[in-house]
């Protein structure tokens, strides 16, 4: 054999592995995504399970506030209900409506001294602004790997392999314009 047949094998070789490298970055990348994911619906499923005990909490002491429970419990759902098919825009959406319902809420509570006072109120008003934070902060890191997933899916030459193997881009998880204005605290009131 010849140097020129070592020499193209070699380059072959080369080239093979650095398609290997490419698709292996891209199964990772993938699986970035996936666990971002989870943790984001690990602390849905975890608030999802909070809230209606802080709805029932307040139910007992905020007897003419029924439609801003009822809208808590309606985003709730909302919620729930994207998070379950995945719908990133449907979930930003029904999040933007649940932590607005969430602050009326909590701003009426001022209302009521018994309701503030209330031990089990005062803990899931904690707990829920804790995973509230905790959304907030893996949304974050969701984003950062959907970025760099779709960044990489559509740069030369890892294009060639994505297309080849079927990667996806995933969609952003973002809140509408609502969620990241502040709070109008005087409006909370004026209901």
């Amino acid at each position: 054999m010849s140097i020129t047949w070592f020499f193209i094998i070699g380059v072959l070789l080369l080239v093979a592995g650095y398609l290997v490298v490419i698709y292996n970055n891209l199964v990772a990348i993938k699986h970035r995504v996936a666990k971002a994911w989870a943790n984001i619906d690990v602390l849905l499923k975890q608030r999802h399970d909070e809230l209606p005990k802080l709805v029932e909490t307040c139910k007992q002491y905020m007897g003419y506030e029924q439609d801003t429970l009822e809208k808590v419990i309606s985003a709730r759902n909302s919620v729930a209900s994207a998070r379950e098919s995945q719908n990133m825009n449907a979930l930003g959406s029904a999040e933007t409506q649940l932590r607005s319902g969430l602050g009326k809420l909590f701003a009426l509570a001022e209302n009521y001294p018994e309701l503030k006072a209330n031990d089990s109120f005062q803990h899931l008003q904690g707990r829920i602004t804790d995973l509230e934070n905790g959304i907030a902060d893996r949304r974050e890191l969701y984003n950062e790997a959907v970025n760099i997933n779709n960044t990489r899916i559509e740069q030369f030459p890892d294009v060639i392999i994505a297309s080849r193997f079927n990667f996806k881009a995933h969609e952003l998880l973002e809140f509408s314009e609502a969620e990241l204005s502040d709070v109008n605290v005087k409006s909370l009131f004026n209901s």
